[in-house]
């Protein structure tokens, strides 16, 4: 719920005060992240003692970051061929007619990059929905 009223209030600050959602706009993300990290970590320790509760913690905010890390590393990758501000893909790829993929530096790109994280993790561990 918290994380619906942060996206609102981020939706508002777009439309009527444009210059201040542009330096708040990292931060606001951060909000939501925390929300759900926060969500989750005290729904499982509702139910749980202490110890599993940390340990719960611990790896889902891991987890998370990893989830993060890889999204951003093949998103920067592919769409400007940087990593962390060093040139990955070398001159002649593009002397060859190699060209970023400038979709990869834009929100859908990490939702593509997701889907194709969740669906290879289920072939992987052989999920299905029932």
């Amino acid at each position: 719920m918290i994380s619906v009223l942060v996206i609102v209030l981020d939706e508002v600050l777009k439309a009527y005060v444009f210059d201040l959602e542009k330096k708040l706009s990292v931060f606001i993300g951060l909000i939501i992240t925390n929300c759900i990290l926060m969500g989750r970590a005290e729904a499982y320790a509702m139910g749980n003692p202490p110890w599993p509760s940390f340990v719960d913690g611990i790896g889902n905010g891991l987890g998370y970051a990893g989830v993060l890390l890889s999204v951003a590393t093949v998103r920067e990758i592919l769409g400007s061929g940087t990593w962390f501000g060093f040139t990955v893909v070398p001159q002649a790829a593009y002397d060859a007619g190699y060209i970023n993929n400038g979709m990869m530096v834009l929100a859908p790109g990490a939702f593509v990059l997701l889907g194709l994280l969740i669906g290879a993790m289920r072939a992987y561990t052989g999920y299905r929905e029932t």
